[in-house]
């Protein structure tokens, strides 16, 4: 009788923990900071990239005007309350605590930094983070959604104007020809999508995975813009590891802030939970998406430096709000708690946290 041999264990594969959302997006973001590290973008192939990338910022935010349902948008200001603190949360608590830290530099940030890290603070909301966090944690769903939308749209307005107040010359000044970039750059290119969506919307809904793809390539497109252009100006002899440890450390503070005080703030102001739990992750997150490529308009050459606050808050963001999400998601379920919102998350198209 021929003895047993013991059967095989099937290794699985080495995975990140669910809790831990290292995306996959975030990885070709890296990537491309790598190329352009490595090979970047110079002389006549600049221009070329240079050109190509702005035409891709105005293909981005004519997509994201052509997908914002402006009748969504005016049915959530019935919950004007909710939307306000949102708003107040990103747009004046945000700014406030970047204001605050300019008392880091120059001990613990570089004023190059910390530049960076003020433009991170004024940036809008997510919408696609935010909504698919609240449905984990069994909040307002259809809140968070209009929440998301307002912090958008009031963005490509209040972004810039407060880049030019509070960042001076570092971000370009508020002059005549950066007013006319971002005119024509971000807000005619998204006032025209939402003029033809009425033409273009279901077009956009049938292929939204095939655009999704446009979108993210935009963006990888601007990313490699602004690095090359930091490479090859020599701006990244200006950082170290520890003013990059440093930094990780003031946006992990800045995050833990902005968490607690959208859960308490919101229930001293009489919120529900299901309210609360959209209120904070729409009113404490900043989105990548729209704020890559506001940066590029608004700095230019310094663009790297800029957007490397944002791009490492953005991943600490999902990785601490994917803990926070599961963790409320645990609660007992309120008797008032508004129903399906799982449901309401899915009719809305939303993707996955990391998108």
């Amino acid at each position: 009788m021929t003895p047993r041999t013991p059967a095989r264990t099937a290794r699985r594969p080495l995975r990140p923990p669910s809790w831990l959302p290292v995306d996959g997006y975030v990885l070709a973001l890296l990537g491309t900071v790598l190329l352009a590290v490595l090979l970047p973008a110079s002389g006549t192939t600049a221009s070329v990239v240079k050109g190509t990338s702005t035409g891709a910022v105005a293909l981005l935010f004519f997509l994201y005007g052509a997908r914002l349902s402006t009748r969504e948008a005016l049915d959530g200001l019935k919950h004007w309350r909710l939307h306000l603190t949102v708003l107040g949360s990103t747009f004046l608590l945000f700014p406030l605590l970047g204001l605050a830290a300019r008392g880091l530099v120059p001990g613990v940030l570089t004023p190059q930094l910390y530049s960076g890290f003020l433009f991170l603070c004024l940036v809008p909301s997510t919408i696609q983070s935010s909504i698919a966090f609240t449905s984990i944690a069994r909040g307002n769903v259809p809140a968070a959604i209009c929440a998301g939308s307002f912090s958008s749209l009031a963005g490509i307005v209040l972004t810039p104007l407060l880049a030019a107040l509070l960042l001076g010359d570092s971000a370009g000044g508020l002059s005549a020809d950066a007013l006319l970039k971002i005119v024509f750059q971000l807000l005619v290119p998204f006032l025209a999508g939402q003029f033809l969506r009425r033409w273009v919307g279901a077009f956009l809904v049938r292929h939204k995975k095939v655009l999704g793809y446009v979108d993210r390539g935009s963006i990888l497109l601007v990313v490699y813009t602004a690095f090359s252009q930091g490479v090859v100006a020599g701006v990244w002899h200006l950082v170290t590891p520890a003013r990059l440890g440093a930094l990780l450390a003031v946006e992990a503070v800045l995050l833990a802030v902005m968490l607690a005080v959208t859960w308490y703030g919101a229930g001293r102001l009489g919120f529900d939970r299901a309210d609360r739990i959209a209120i904070q992750f729409a009113g404490s997150k900043k989105s990548l998406a729209a704020g890559l490529p506001m940066a590029s308009v608004l700095f230019g050459p310094q663009a790297s430096l800029a957007v490397l606050p944002l791009m490492l808050f953005h991943q600490m963001q999902l990785m601490v709000c994917a803990v926070v999400a599961k963790r409320r998601s645990r609660d007992p379920e309120p008797a008032d708690a508004p129903g399906r919102p799982a449901e309401a998350a899915r009719a809305s198209g939303v993707p996955a946290p990391g998108a």
